[in-house]
Formats: C-alpha cells, sequence, structure tokens
C-alpha cells in the first residue's frame, strides 16, 4: 500500500500538471474560416486552414500601397504629386472617398484615403495615376505578386471588390503586408491612422484592437459578401512583430474578437505573456441526508 501511495503521490501531479499546461495552450475557438500567426522570422505560430482559397476584399489594397511606396522611392511618383482622378476612378463603387471626375487630389491624400477609409475610389486613382490606368496597373500587382512568391494570389482590381478571378489565401497576404511594413516602414504609420479628413467630412475608423494592449499598430480591414470580414494585422510585444491574418468572419465584431484570441494565444505560446491561470470549476454543493435515528 505504501509503495502505491508513493507511487500515486509522484504521478498525480505531473498528470495534473500537463492536464493545466494542456488547457492554457489550448487552441483557441474561432470564427474565422482560416488565420495565420507569423512572428518575425515567419515562424508559424499559429494557423487554421491557411492555404484554403478566399476572397480577399480590401486586402487587396495592401499590394496597391506597395506599388505606391515603391515608385515613390524609385521617383517615379511623389507624395505631393497632384492626381486628376478620371472617370473611371469617380464610379468606383462603395466604399468612396466621392472623388469627381476631373477633381485634383494630393496623392498623399489618396493614400490615406486607401489605407484608413478603405476608399475604392482613391485605390483606382492610384492606380490611374500610376500606371496610366487600372488594368496597366493591375499587371503590376500580379507581377509583384509573383516575385514575392504569393502563388495562390490572382489580383483583378486595385480596390478589392468582388471578381471571380480575385483570390488568395491567408499565407500569401501574410507575406504581402510582412513585406509592405518591412520595406516601406511609413506603411505602419500610415495603416495605424483612425481617423482621415477629406473635403471637411471626417472618415473614422473604430478598431478596438488599437485600444487593447495587445500591441497592434497596422491594420488593415475589408469586406465583401463573399469574402466576410477580413483583417491583416501586425503588432509589436517585447521588442518582437507579429503578422496575423483573419479571413471570413461572419462579423466585424467577431473578426476583432479572433484576431484578439490568436494574440493571447501567441503570446503565450512564445513566452511573452505567462499561462492564463486554469479557472477553477465552482464545487457542486452534496446534500447529505441526515439518517433517522433508529429507536431501540
Amino acid at each position: 500500500m505504501l509503495r502505491v501511495a508513493s507511487i500515486a503521490l509522484v504521478v498525480l501531479p505531473l498528470l495534473f500538471a500537463a492536464s493545466a499546461s494542456a488547457q492554457t495552450l489550448r487552441s483557441p475557438r474561432l470564427n474565422a474560416e482560416a488565420v495565420l500567426l507569423l512572428d518575425a522570422d515567419g515562424r508559424t505560430i499559429f494557423e487554421k486552414n491557411a492555404d484554403l482559397e478566399r476572397a480577399p476584399a480590401s486586402l487587396v489594397k495592401l499590394m496597391t500601397l506597395y506599388l505606391a511606396f515603391e515608385a515613390i522611392e524609385h521617383g517615379r511618383a511623389d507624395v505631393e504629386d497632384v492626381v486628376t482622378v478620371s472617370a473611371h476612378a469617380s464610379r468606383v463603387g462603395r466604399y468612396r472617398m466621392g472623388l469627381r471626375t476631373g477633381e485634383h487630389v494630393p496623392l498623399r491624400v489618396l493614400l490615406e484615403g486607401v489605407a484608413i477609409a478603405s476608399a475604392n475610389d482613391a485605390a483606382a486613382a492610384v492606380a490611374d495615376h500610376l500606371a496610366g490606368d487600372e488594368p496597366s496597373f493591375v499587371e503590376r500587382m500580379n507581377a509583384k505578386g509573383r516575385e514575392f512568391g504569393m502563388a495562390a494570389t490572382r489580383f483583378a482590381n486595385a480596390h478589392g471588390l468582388p471578381d471571380v478571378l480575385q483570390r488568395t489565401n491567408a499565407k500569401d497576404m501574410a507575406l504581402l503586408i510582412g513585406r509592405l511594413l518591412h520595406d516601406y516602414p511609413a506603411a505602419r504609420t500610415l495603416l495605424g491612422g483612425q481617423t482621415f479628413i477629406y473635403r471637411g467630412r471626417v472618415y473614422a475608423r473604430h478598431i478596438p484592437l488599437f485600444d487593447d494592449p495587445l500591441g497592434v499598430q497596422a491594420l488593415k480591414t475589408g469586406f465583401t459578401h463573399e469574402a466576410g470580414y477580413n483583417l491583416a494585422v501586425a503588432a509589436w510585444r517585447g521588442g518582437q512583430e507579429f503578422v496575423m491574418i483573419v479571413l471570413g468572419s461572419r462579423s466585424r465584431a467577431q473578426s476583432f474578437l479572433d484576431a484578439k484570441r490568436v494574440l493571447r494565444f501567441g503570446f503565450v505560446e512564445t513566452g511573452l505573456d505567462p499561462p492564463e491561470p486554469e479557472r477553477s470549476r465552482p464545487k457542486k454543493s452534496i446534500r447529505v441526508r441526515r439518517a433517522a435515528q433508529a429507536t431501540p
């Protein structure tokens, strides 16, 4: 008996520790169809259907921004360029800045419109300015995607409105936002903006992840009925950078909740945050029925 008891004293704590660890690091329950979280070295911290083909929606604009920053760096454009809005750009559907045909708008204003207001007309105007027309710009987008190794991605426009040809996956989008922020750090500030003013109108995006102490500093949203709610997120924590893609959540609020759960999981997994203590279950009350005392 003593031997069995001593073995139990050794084994039981190990079993309880393993159980607690497994519960602490259990994968988060998510609403999104596809999710990918990478660290600064590109190591996968968490993934769900990262290769699944999805519609990118406005995450397409990350490539539009990349090509704009590249053109500025190489002297083919300047942030103070005055862009003449084409009839094509003025007709692109929601969401919009309300650009008018023939209107003159600085390129820097259009880039803010793309990043913060997710304005589709602004993205089309940027494409026209940099390549002459949107189809030519889309060719550049696809060429740059091939250069990056985005084998699952096909761009069909500069803004992300639905097109049967436009497809991507979480892996490719993570690669894209990672390259954008690495090659052009100014994009970090642009994608971290929450308000944008154009023609007296304030465009504000209410992103709860910016207010949560998760280190989120750059973010792009995307939505179409086909794609669902998409997010591209970059967070800095403890001197480390994390890149995350969320594709196909059923609501905007759910996409933010999915992102928060995955980031917290990643911080625990990489040792930046301590594991959350196991929640103690309330003890069930046991009703003791007092036996009637027998009379002799």
